[in-house]
């Protein structure tokens, strides 16, 4: 019988994932998001003529409700912004971390050995630009635990590509 060791780690002379040099997302992803914002108050303006177009009452308070639609519109511009510029994502030797959030910032390392699916998507608006996303996904959920958006496509391709070695060496 071999007797068991259980050494206690040094925790001082672990790696620091926070000295990890992340990757940005394309910045014509940027272009996309503004896109996918105008698109929305593009709706939202088109319910918001219709309903003051059939409810007469709330017409005294349309310039309330347009100062509020307006203040909405450059709080989500500038939550987007700052949502963009702290994304980043890295691949290590081992595993996989993303980073993202605006007043607090999430990291998320998943380890080469977890990953059971790797998905890469076009949607309409990153296609046009040549951009990407990769889906990662570990055992035990319906979602994905990871999603990078904004890559290059041949980049997302060369990642999809790299990520699915890794689970075909795991095996």
């Amino acid at each position: 019988m071999e007797n068991f060791t259980n050494q206690t780690l040094d925790t001082t002379q672990l790696p620091k994932f926070e000295e990890v040099l992340f990757s940005k997302l394309h910045a014509s992803y940027w272009k996309v998001v503004l896109i996918n914002i105008a698109v929305l108050f593009v709706l939202l303006g088109t319910a918001y003529g219709l309903i003051f177009t059939f409810v007469m009452e709330l017409f005294a308070y349309q310039k309330q409700i347009t100062a509020a639609i307006v203040i909405l519109f450059c709080l989500i511009l500038v939550f987007s912004r700052i949502g963009f510029t702290k994304k980043g994502f890295a691949f290590r030797n081992h595993d996989v971390l993303f980073k993202s959030g605006i007043i607090a910032t999430n990291t998320i390392i998943i380890p080469y050995n977890r990953i059971q699916h790797v998905a890469l998507h076009e949607g309409i608006v990153s296609r046009f630009f040549g951009l990407a996303k990769i889906e990662i996904f570990t055992a035990g959920g319906n979602s994905s635990d990871i999603e990078i958006p904004g890559i290059e496509k041949a980049q997302a391709e060369n990642i999809k590509q790299l990520l699915m070695g890794k689970i075909v060496k795991e095996l």
